[in-house]
Parts: C-alpha cells; structure tokens; sequence
C-alpha cells in the first residue's frame, strides 16, 4: 500500500501539492479563523480531601471556591494613617464591585496588618474557574489599582490570580536550529528545505484542527504549544529520514521514482511504526485521569498523525518535483538563507514584525539577483562521499563492538549515576518565589514573607462542618488547637454558609508553600491534629490542593508507566519479531528518562547549578512534569529506536550477519538521528530561555532525555548489547511468533548494494 501510495504521489505530485494538502490547509486554516479558539484552561482538583473542601465551599459559599490573590501595601508613614486608609478603601471597594470578585480588608478583620503596621494585605476571592479568564481578571484589578500606587504607598499583586505565564517562542528558535543542522548534515538547501517544508504544512494543518476541536473537546489553553513543540519535532525527523533514504537510491543509480517509493516503503514504514509508538505513549495519559492531559493528549496525538500522513503523501509529491536537484545549491541559495537565519533571529529575540520581514525581503532579493549574476548561480561543490568503511560512524560502531562489556557497563553505569537523585524526587508545586524580581506577584511574595512570614502566601482553608462549626465557643476552642500546632504562625474562624453549619478556618503556615515542611503540616494536622479534636473538618486551598494532586498524580504513575511500556512492547515483539530487542528498548528508554529526572532533581530540587538556568530557589519537581516528560519523552525515544532497529534488521535479514548489520545499520541512520535529536533538543531548550520556573524544569528535562538516548543510549549501549546478543537478538519463540501478527517494517528494499556511506 506505502508503495502504491508512493507512486500515486510521484506520478501527481501537482495534485498532491495543489490539489489536496495546499487546498486542505487553507480550509482547515479559514476554518480555525472563522470559529475561533475555544481553550480553557480549567481549575482542576483530583479526588481528595482538598477536592471535599472545595465542593463544600462551592456548596455554601462560592466566593470562597476559585482562585484567590492579594493586594499586599505598604507605607512606611504607616498602614493606619488616615491617607493610606482613604486611599486603599476606597480601591477594595471598587475591586469588590467586579463581578465574581470578594475583597477581604484588612481593616475589617484580624491578623492581616503585621505588628509594625507598616504592611498589610487585602484577600481577594474570585470565582472564576478558568485560567484564561483568570488573566483578563488579573489585568483589570491592576488598572483599578494604578491611581492609587504613589511614592508613600506602594502596592504589589500575588497570588494564583495575577501569576500568570509567557511561553518563549521555542518553535521560532528551534526552526532556525533545524535549518542550520539540517543544512550541515545534508549540504544542501533544498535537502534541507524539504523537511521544514512539510512539517511547516503539516502544522499548520494540525494546528488548525486542533482549533476547531477545541470547540468540541475540552483542551488547556497552552495544548497549540504543544501540538506545535512535539509536531514540528516529529515532522521534521520523519521527513528528515524519508529524505535521507531517497538521497541514498538517488546516490546509488536509482531513478526518482524508484527511490521515491523506495524510501516512503523502507523509511516509511519506520515512520508509521515510529509515530504509533508516539502516539501509545501520549494516549498513556489517559490513565491519569485527568481532564487537562486528556486534552493535551488529544491534541498532541492529532499532531503527529498528521506528520505521519504528510511524510508519507505530501512529502513524495515534494521529492518528485525537486528530483536531482537535491542536491544542488547555488551560492544565492546559501546566502539568502545566511541572510534569512540570521535577521530572523534577531526578529525572534527582538519581537519584531518588521525584522522579519526584512529577513524575508533579503531572501528575496538575492533570489531575484541571482537571476542576474551568472555567479551567483554557480554550484556549491559537494563534499566527497567516503566509503562506507571510512565514515566515523562505522568506525565508532567496531570500536564499541570490539569492546562491548565494556561499552555497556560504562553506558549503564553513567545512566544509573545520572539518574541517582531519582530516588529522592519530591512532587509539589513551586510558588511565586521562584518568580523573576521584576513582576508583581514575586514583590507581593517578598512582601508578604518579609511583613509577616513566607507561609501568608498560601493559606490553608480548613472547613469545619457540625456541632461545632455553630458553636463560636466550641469554634473557638478548635482555632485555639490549630495556632497552637508547631508551624502555624496564625488562624482565624469565619462563617462559611448562611444556616451556620459550615464555618472555614484560615491557617497561615510559618514556611513557603513549596517547602517540604509545609507538606508536612498539612499532613499532621489531617492524620493526627484534627483526628485528636474529634472535629469534623478538613484541610484545603491551593497549598493543600497542590499537595494532593502530587499525591495522585505520583499514585497514577505506575499505571501510566505499565500501560505505555507493555503495548510499546507488544508493538515492537510484533515488529522485529523478536524477544530481546522490545525489552532492551524499554530498559534503556526507561534508564534514559530516569537519567534525565535524576539531573532535573539535582538542579531543581537540590539546587545544584541552579543560578546557571536563572533559577533562585531550590524547590519540589513539578507535579505534572514527570508525567508529560515520560508520555512525551519515550515516545520520540522509541522513534530513534525503531530508525535504528528497522535498518539493522534490514541488513540482517540481507546478510545474515549480526556485527556487520549493527555496524551497516548505525552507520547509515547515525548522522540522521544525530541531526533529528539536535533539533529536538534546540527546541525543548528553549523553553530554558524563559522566566518560569516550570516551563525551564519541563525544556531542560526534554532536552536531556532526548540527548542523553541519542548519544549514550543509542550510540553506545544499542550497539555493544546487540554485538553481546549476536544472533540472539532476533530471536523469539516459534508458538509467540505464530501468534503475532505479521508487520513489515523493512519493506522492500530497491537500493543497490553498495560500499558508500
């Protein structure tokens, strides 16, 4: 069918191009535009204790139930001055009078004005579930503010409702890495051009779906991010092998038609194989049971599908259309991309449309000039293709081959290092410490923490129902317990429902929300304090509610890594036909993940190097990050595998010989995965660039997973364990092989044989 499908698009590649995906794109895109986004990113808290007091204030006072953020103030002439008073009432009232929005004063209540009443702070409830909503809210309460912020009175902005976050245009950074690392890998613009071409269509046509699902589906608001990070990535390295392999027929005497099919029923096999193993590993989170990974796992998937789709229809057409060209680049070629890359990225860094534009007026210009000066038209020599024998790759593959226990034990031992602060991973969430100094909810933290204690910046809501929460004397008594308990710095009652039966105690903590103490107090007070009082209450808010979600999401782990794990197995039994290599797959992407969480445990949670990503506080690993790291991570390493795999079984099944087809394999899909794996790791590393604490620990966890399987794993530990296994590799039982189904991955290969790399 791949061959069928191949020769379709060879033999109609306008109708292709222009007939279908061209046409599909801007439908799908005028689509999108029309209807518009519908993301939302909604406030989501698994079932637990602090999902019982959510529900319960949702219940009986509502206000009490969405996010919450302060107005922190401050005024060295003092809080209680007649200006400051006038001045800050008057702002909580016109606060109040936003729809959805309580404002608390600390005028009317206790504990909010610190001992030297020259700082205090305001609470503010909103109702508002939505994130999205949440920063347009955030906005307006800002602006109301700003009239009164003058050189006697400062005022500052925390909590969820104004923490917001910027995700840094990674896919612009990680297109210019590609351009530049499939030019060198390659030598050839078009080569180069080709790939970025049709994983450029192919996101915009996933993207666009995605939009309009959005209208069907729920889906968070950052799920485009997403779509647009792991298509590009996978868009790219598919159409980066297809493209490879027809240069190879190309090379080796094959018409372009031959080399087209050649290639989509070779690589392209390896690329459907690759991309369902992708896509296994990003339906995993559906097992965690959550409505936002859901989303993101719907969208991601749609992404990849379509990449896989334009690799192999779209990207034939393309090929066929170029021909010989391939590899041909004019010297106008070259400098207009110079010229394009490099204004380009100053556009990225600077923001800046015109920029922009200008790279693209350059590439044109010298395009046009070129037409002109016949020396501009000259060809670039190519380099001289060495013997198969010769390339560092074959090389490096007998030298690891040579010394295979060796090999294996160093790789392993390097990965287990790596992957040693591992064990003590803490799941939670950072707080708005980690904020950069420059933003209003990182000012209101240190504002808060310095005028009364880092733990005013997440409250615990602890909802007391029954006899109790009626009687003020009993209420009281239990309040009394609570401050008396070793980390609470203050506690104060207020009624929570009309009819009296619900009441909400306000406990502040004397550490940081993302502290490990913190974590500790609200476990103490749940299985020990309030068990003893024989009160009916329970221990919420954001800081509890993070806790929780740590709890659950660490409990749910197991079931993604079994569920992930056993089908990308089955699958790639099925594949190779064979035992051993689907287990020495799995083995080794889960040391390469775990290689990577032990290096983000040590710069994030223990602080090692921290200072040098431009991180100021040690703190817990990020509930969620593990969990998308391990969905998105092993599905992009099982890409690397099956490229690898599917060529040294090729060459096996054609000599019959284990070390040569090893050495044949890695030398013909190293540089490749080599080049795929840069790019990927230039546009996860982006995301370092940014401020956000989570978005840093998410990229670098990326990148590394990513480089340490393209290099130690793939490199090193695949070839001296395939050479320890020899023929054993492919081996498997007779009644298991009978029972599997039949899947072709090698396809039929046309390529003549040939000792040139």
């Amino acid at each position: 069918m791949l061959a069928a499908l191949a020769r379709f698009s060879v033999r109609h590649r306008r109708l292709m191009v222009f007939g279908i995906w061209i046409p599909l794109l801007v439908v799908i895109g005028f689509a999108s535009s029309r209807t518009g986004s519908d993301f939302a990113t909604e406030f989501e808290i698994p079932a637990s204790e602090s999902n019982d007091v959510q529900m319960l204030l949702e219940a009986n006072n509502p206000d009490r139930a969405g996010f919450s953020g302060e107005i922190v103030f401050a005024s060295p002439a003092g809080v209680d001055s007649d200006a400051v008073r006038d001045a800050m009432t008057e702002l909580f009232t016109k606060v109040g009078q936003v729809e959805g929005v309580t404002v608390t004063s600390p005028y009317d209540v206790e504990g909010q004005i610190n001992t030297s009443r020259t700082t205090a702070f305001a609470s503010i409830d909103a109702t508002i579930r939505s994130q999205t909503a949440l920063i347009t809210l955030g906005e307006e309460i800002r602006d109301i503010g700003k009239p009164y912020e003058t050189g006697d009175l400062r005022i500052e902005y925390g909590g969820n409702i104004f923490a917001g976050f910027e995700l840094p245009a990674s896919e612009a950074y990680g297109l210019l890495a590609a351009i530049i690392i499939l030019v060198l890998a390659f030598g050839s613009v078009l080569a180069m051009g080709l790939p970025i071409g049709t994983a450029l269509v192919g996101l915009g046509v996933g993207a666009s779906l995605v939009t309009v699902l959005s209208h069907v589906l729920p889906m968070p608001d950052f799920t485009t991010s997403l779509v647009a990070m792991i298509g590009l990535g996978v868009g790219i390295d598919y159409a980066l092998f297809i493209v490879t392999r027809y240069r190879e027929g190309i090379h080796h005497g094959m018409s372009v038609e031959d080399s087209v099919v050649n290639a989509v029923d070779t690589s392209g096999r390896a690329v459907i194989f690759a991309g369902i193993t992708v896509i296994i590993s990003l339906l995993g989170l559906f097992v965690m049971g959550l409505a936002f990974a859901r989303g993101l796992a719907i969208g991601a998937v749609i992404g990849v599908l379509v990449m896989m789709i334009a690799s192999i229809s779209l990207l034939p057409a393309l090929l066929a259309m170029v021909k010989h060209r391939i590899d041909v680049t004019s010297r106008a070629a070259l400098i207009a991309l110079s010229a394009f890359v490099v204004i380009t990225f100053f556009a990225v860094v600077a923001e800046s449309l015109p920029l922009f534009l200008a790279a693209v007026a350059s590439a044109i210009v010298v395009t046009l000039a070129s037409f002109v000066i016949k020396p501009l038209r000259k060809p670039i020599p190519q380099r001289a293709r060495k013997p198969k024998t010769e390339t560092f790759w074959y090389r490096w593959s007998r030298l690891v081959q040579r010394r295979p226990w060796t090999s294996a034990l160093s790789a392993t031992a390097v990965l287990l290092i790596l992957g040693a602060p591992l064990l003590s991973i803490r799941l939670g969430f950072g707080d708005n410490g980690n904020a950069p100094e420059s933003t209003t909810v990182r000012r209101a933290y240190d504002m808060l923490a310095d005028g009364f204690g880092p733990g005013f910046n997440g409250p615990l809501f602890i909802t007391v129902q029954g006899d109790t929460a009626s009687d003020p004397a009993a209420l009281e008594s239990f309040v009394g317990v609570v401050r008396g308990v070793d980390g609470i710095a203050f506690a104060q009652a207020t009624p929570a429902s009309k009819d009296g039966s619900l009441s909400l105690v306000i406990a502040y903590p004397t550490t940081a929300p993302q502290d490990e103490a913190t974590t500790t107090l609200i476990k103490t007070l749940r299985n020990d304090v309030i068990p003893k009082t024989g009160v009916q209450a329970k221990v919420g808010g954001f800081t509890a509610a993070g806790v929780d979600f740590a709890d659950v999401i660490g409990s749910r782990m197991p079931l993604l890594f079994i569920g992930v794990l056993s089908l990308s197995f089955l699958l790639l039994m099925a594949v190779f036909r064979s035992l051993l290599v689907p287990l020495k797959a799995v083995i080794m992407n889960l040391l390469s993940i775990g290689a990577a969480y032990g290096v983000i445990v040590a710069i994030f949670q223990w602080g090692w190097g921290m200072n040098l990503i431009g991180v100021d506080k040690a703190g817990p690993i990020e509930s969620w990050a593990p969990m998308m790291l391990f969905a998105i991570v092993f599905g992009l390493s099982m890409d690397y595998e099956v490229f690898l795999l599917s060529r040294v079984r090729e060459e096996y099944l054609r000599t019959g010989n284990n070390a040569e087809a090893v050495a044949d394999g890695l030398t013909a899909t190293a540089r490749v995965i080599t080049a795929a794996a840069l790019i990927m790791v230039c546009v996860f590393a982006a995301f370092v660039l940014g401020y956000d604490r989570q978005l840093k620990l998410f990229g670098l966890g990326l990148a590394l997973a990513v480089f340490i399987d393209a290099t130690i794993v793939r490199m090193v530990l695949v070839p001296a364990t395939m050479e320890l296994l020899g023929d054993r590799n492919w081996w498997i039982p007779k009644w298991i092989d009978r029972m599997l189904p039949k899947i072709d991955v090698e396809g039929h290969n046309l390529d003549p044989v040939s000792d040139l790399a």
